[in-house]
């Protein structure tokens, strides 16, 4: 029996869905409020405002996919589903970004870890960003809004054998573990969460809070892309837009005005800052694009003495801040560990190596065990982020140096992930590194780590989490936003998205998103409703 499409039955029913495919020539629209991207950021503030009484457009630059889409194709997905085919890259190409591209964002493909921003970092910008109404008393009832909202809890079921593999190690070497919320309601426990969900279990935005404003009569306008913000003194006057053919990537030559009294731009900490550039915003303090953070993440490879298969079961379950935040919120670098689902492509793409060695490691892939490190970023002077710029083109790229406190993060994010494994069992581990070998010991496996260079193109280091660009603060001279997501220059400018973010998190940060985007999107609402 087929799984009913709720997306498919929405269409059916008469949502405004507009594809831009099929667009000609040039079209004028107008509404109260213009958002520009359908994720965490924007899908919750199209929900709020149109819920309000508002005539809303969401504009997304990538396609509608939905469950007839999702078959759990590796390339096909990551082609369709995810930024520059899945091959998008910090400027320097050392840095892998993993982030989506179609309906619903990267809340589509994520791998639904929903955490909230820990206690210390709301803290951190209270003191150090004038943000002290966004305090963890005060954010508490925007995380229990949207927790509800998308079926957030911790994961019931009994941790996959590649996570468990992380709580067996914490558990031998007595550190800090526990069980990862995650946004789904009836989840079959398949496994491929980053190519799209089939069963409609996964509750992100293309599920909940789209379907939501469509519901309140907002519009969807699907592979449009957002070009040019056209303004005057200290007004947006209208969003210039060019539409794709039905490839998703190909200009159909169609073009797009829409006029509103108020935008909010929600495109991504990439996607917005780089809006924001094209449209030559006013910057009188060279804010715009500047301290981006992605939580640069490395992985340690297991091989274990028994089938792990980490393809099956959800993705992730099992996490340890043991090392988060040991050394206060400034010291040395703090990171989370988490486990990451190898999928044979993705695999390929992680396992350092090639040809024959690449080829006998992939053949061991049903008992391979991976872990990885979110390392916590813009805490620390000797870790400023780094820069959304332009390409020629107009697309946006970020240029991300790696100092050397975020090295040293490396290497002592490599030594626990090691020596956890080999806790839990591990017969051999070999670094995600391209001058690794396997060891079958923790002490071989040690000296390694201490000798080999932390170096770009060396580590493979890659980031699913993208924040900052579009800093909050409430002194205009440090910041592009104010504490309620307002431009400081622009009076009926918004920024809902983690580029709004003044640091990393230290965290997964699709709960902060939903949180802080309906936090703001409720004072915007009660702002153009009165």
């Amino acid at each position: 029996m087929a799984l009913a499409d709720p997306i498919a039955a929405g269409i059916a029913s008469g949502w405004n869905v507009t594809d831009a495919a099929t667009l000609s020539g040039h079209t004028d629209l107008e509404a109260d409020v213009v958002v520009i991207g359908t994720g965490a950021g924007g899908g919750t503030t199209a929900e709020i405002l149109s819920g309000r009484g508002l005539k809303v457009i969401m504009v997304e630059e990538g396609r509608l996919y939905h469950q007839k889409d999702f078959n759990m194709d590796e390339l096909k997905s990551y082609s369709n589903l995810y930024q520059e085919g899945m091959s998008r890259a910090t400027k320097d190409g050392a840095i892998a970004v993993l982030q989506g591209r179609c309906v619903g964002g990267s809340t589509t493909v994520n791998w639904t870890s929903s955490f909230r921003t820990p206690d210390e970092t709301l803290n951190y910008w209270s003191e150090q960003f004038g943000l002290e109404q966004l305090k963890p008393e005060s954010m508490k009832f925007w995380f229990d809004n949207r927790m509800e909202r998308h079926s957030m809890a911790p994961w019931q079921m009994p941790p996959n054998a590649n996570n468990d593999v992380l709580r067996q190690g914490c558990d031998k070497l007595g550190w800090s573990w526990g069980v990862i919320p995650r946004n789904v309601k009836g989840c079959w426990n398949l496994g491929y969460c980053g190519v799209g969900c089939p069963t409609n279990a996964k509750q992100g935005a293309l599920l909940t809070t789209v379907p939501g404003a469509l519901e309140n009569g907002a519009q969807l306008i699907h592979g449009l892309r957002a070009d040019r913000l056209q303004w005057r003194e200290d007004r947006i006057e209208s969003l210039q837009a060019s539409a794709f053919k039905a490839d998703g990537y190909t200009p159909s030559g169609a073009s797009v005005t829409l006029r509103a009294k108020h935008f909010v731009v929600a495109a991504s900490a990439i996607g917005s800052p780089g809006l924001l550039l094209r449209s030559e915003l006013p910057d009188p303090h060279e804010r715009l694009g500047k301290r981006s953070f992605i939580h640069p993440v490395n992985a340690t490879i297991a091989r274990m003495p028994e089938r792990v298969d980490p393809y099956y079961g959800a993705p992730q379950s099992i996490y340890s801040d043991q090392f988060n935040f040991a050394n206060g919120v400034d010291g040395a670098v703090g990171f989370k560990m988490e486990v990451p689902p190898l999928h044979p492509a993705m695999a390929a793409g992680v396992l350092p190596g090639h040809g024959e060695q690449q080829a006998t490691d992939m053949a061991n892939l049903p008992r391979l065990q991976s872990v990885l490190a979110l390392l916590r970023d813009g805490f620390h002077p000797d870790s400023p982020g780094g820069t959304v710029e332009l390409r020629e083109d107009g697309s946006p790229v970020l240029d991300y140096p790696m100092t050397d406190y975020l090295w040293n993060g490396v290497r002592e994010a490599y030594l626990a992930m090691a020596e956890l494994q080999f806790a839990a069992g591990a017969e051999a581990v070999k670094l995600a590194h391209m001058d690794a070998r396997w060891h079958q010991s923790w002490k071989d496996t040690r000296e390694e780590i201490n000798r080999l260079p932390m170096a770009l193109h060396k580590v493979r280091l890659f980031t699913a989490h993208q924040m900052g660009g579009c800093g909050m603060g409430s002194d205009p001279r440090t910041s592009v936003v104010d504490g309620n997501g307002l431009h400081h220059q622009i009076r009926n400018l918004s920024v809902h998205d983690a580029s709004a973010f003044p640091t990393s998190i230290g965290a997964n940060p699709q709960l902060s998103v939903y949180a802080l985007s309906a936090r703001q999107s409720t004072r915007l609402a009660e702002k153009l409703t009165a």
